[in-house]
């Protein structure tokens, strides 16, 4: 039998004691308020979220997932045309291509960053490529210079995939606001965190703004007018409320994420089996990720879950590695990426985290 976890990889319970009483006022007054779904709630968190964001629009939706493919759709993105990503995140990125009928297409990541290296994008670019995902994974924004760079250059419309960056800034803008559209995740251990599933939508572009809008309401601009095959993707009232709690915070809490991350850098510098992520400008530590060299990941995993602490591998198996791509996929080739899913190990983290000395502690025991 495992040991009971003593240290969580995340705790969601100082947050919600330190506003239960707004929680409750918020949830009190969408009750009593009877309207549910699309009502004020949501809307005054949309026009909140986006004047924090700095984009034109906000659309919340039901899911981060949601968000990526009617982006997609509202771009025109469809059958026949090529999308280009990184293998190294979770499914939804590379479902929602699918999804949408097209063709994903996986470049290679950067040793440090973990992110989309924008060096290997050109020659991955063909006639039918029509988009970039770059993912601005574990908090740490992508370099989106280069890749913006390269998108105008060819004509490439970006669909950034903020689901684990809410709030992260690249040179001073706020991630999401960078390309045509941003799609961000409220899942409850996002930095930005609903009670149970929530996403968001942002452009600048009002005729695409308008295209969303319709497609996440079963395709109608005007109810019982349905123009378009869409969906049912709507924030509702009550996380919309519970968002609107915490979205004032969010700043703060990213500050004490780079906080703890700095106390890990303190603690574990000198380690000779870990390589710490560079606290760099923007980064928010959705998570703390660090690599463990030699092969002894695994093991020190185990090591960790005997002292209690709770770790995670984020992404043992790269997305062209899963059964349903292998076949199509044959050819990608991401060997820095193979690296990383070998490696990578996730520690405990979230605003309020005090343990960085035990987990620290154990990671030195022999």
């Amino acid at each position: 039998m495992s040991p009971a976890v003593r240290i969580p990889i995340l705790d969601l319970q100082p947050q919600v004691a330190a506003h239960w009483d707004e929680f409750t006022a918020a949830f009190q007054s969408v009750l009593r308020g009877g309207s549910f779904i699309l009502g004020p709630e949501e809307q005054a968190f949309e026009r909140e979220a986006a004047a924090y964001l700095g984009s034109r629009h906000a659309i919340g939706l039901n899911s981060g997932t949601d968000a990526l493919f009617i982006a997609l759709r509202a771009l025109g993105i469809g059958p026949g045309d090529e999308v280009i990503t990184t293998p190294f995140t979770f499914f939804a990125t590379v479902e929602a291509i699918s999804h949408v009928g097209a063709v994903p297409v996986m470049v290679d990541i950067e040793e440090d960053s973990f992110n989309l290296d924008p060096e290997l994008l050109e020659r991955a670019v063909t006639a039918r490529t029509r988009a970039i995902i770059p993912v601005h994974l574990f908090g740490r924004p992508c370099r989106m210079d280069r890749i913006g760079a390269l998108a105008e250059a060819h004509g490439l419309k970006i669909v950034e995939d903020c689901a684990q960056a809410f709030g992260a800034t690249w040179t001073g803008r706020k991630v999401g606001t960078l390309g045509a559209m941003g799609c961000y995740s409220f899942f409850p251990t996002k930095n930005l965190s609903a009670f149970g599933d929530g996403g968001l939508l942002t452009t600048d572009d009002d005729a695409l703004a308008a295209e969303a809008r319709m497609l996440r309401a079963h395709g109608s601009r005007k109810k019982y007018h349905n123009e378009a095959i869409g969906y049912n993707s709507r924030l509702d009232e009550l996380q919309a409320a519970l968002l609107r709690v915490k979205l004032p915070h969010i700043d703060r809490w990213n500050a004490e994420r780079r906080a703890v991350a700095a106390r890990y850098h303190e603690a574990l510098g000198g380690h000779p089996d870990l390589v710490l992520p560079e606290p760099t400008a923007g980064h928010v530590f959705h998570q703390f990720t660090v690599r463990v060299r030699g092969g002894r990941r695994d093991q020190v995993q185990a090591g960790l879950a005997a002292a209690g602490i709770q770790t995670m591998i984020y992404y043992p198996v790269l997305v062209h590695r899963m059964k349903l791509y292998l076949e199509s996929h044959a050819a990608t080739h991401c060997p820095v990426a193979e690296r990383a899913a070998a490696e990578v190990l996730s520690l405990p983290i979230w605003p309020e985290f005090s343990a960085v000395a035990a987990v620290a502690a154990a990671l030195q025991a022999p």
